[in-house]
């Protein structure tokens, strides 16, 4: 409540296949104080450590965590129930949590969260998800990513929290993330020119994430009147 008062939505962080906590906190620690100074983040680390090479070996140190696994062409997933229960948990303990930022695959899960929760299939003990920042994401039951069986009808009907999409230009899941565009019902885009990664914000990103806040901080404030 306390952060809440002071105009600050608490955002749990999700980061990448094979990354971890600090590192997601390094890469969104480079944008503007006028953007990190508005908003309460908390990194979380995956539940499961890295079962193979990590694609950040040599660029940041380790240990890698990832939030689940699949087989190689992404339709089949071994440990889902066990990662939302995680999630869930942490939420419980360390919340409450107003929305929730994911990169590459913490983006791809946590696109999917609302509509889990909407039909009861997860974070049931926790309060609704009030917003999302998609960075890098895409959409399970996809072109390239097959369904987990509690994520089989998490964007029908589309998903309605406000939620804020960042697209790479040379990103090569763009596709992916465009895609997922069509599942929500009211998303805001931010086109970078850069790939598979957090990028900087120059000042009209900039702006377009403040405003994106100050929506989301009015949403929040009219919850608790």
């Amino acid at each position: 409540m306390e952060n809440q008062l002071q105009g600050k939505p608490r955002i749990l962080c999700l980061h990448g296949f094979r990354t971890s906590a600090e590192i997601l906190k390094k890469l969104i620690g480079k944008w503007p104080e006028t953007v990190l100074g508005s908003l309460d983040l908390v990194f979380l680390d995956a539940p499961f450590p890295a079962r193979g090479k990590s694609d950040v070996e040599g660029l940041f140190d380790p240990p890698y965590y990832e939030w689940f696994q699949s087989n190689q062409d992404f339709t089949e997933y071994i440990n889902f129930e066990e990662c939302l229960a995680y999630i869930e948990d942490y939420m419980l303990k360390h919340g409450p949590f107003d929305g929730i930022l994911g990169f590459s695959q913490g983006a791809i899960l946590a696109a999917a969260l609302p509509g889990m929760q909407a039909q009861g299939l997860a974070l049931t003990k926790v309060p609704k998800i009030k917003f999302l920042i998609i960075i890098s994401g895409a959409k399970f039951g996809g072109s390239k990513f097959g369904s987990p069986k509690l994520a089989a009808n998490a964007f029908s009907p589309p998903v309605p929290c406000p939620s804020l999409h960042f697209l790479g230009e040379t990103d090569f899941m763009k596709e992916e993330g465009i895609a997922l565009l069509e599942s929500f019902v009211d998303p805001v885009v931010i086109h970078h020119p850069r790939g598979h990664t957090i990028p900087r914000l120059d000042e009209k990103p900039q702006e377009t994430v403040l405003q994106f806040i100050g929506k989301i901080n009015r949403i929040i404030s009219s919850l608790e009147e």
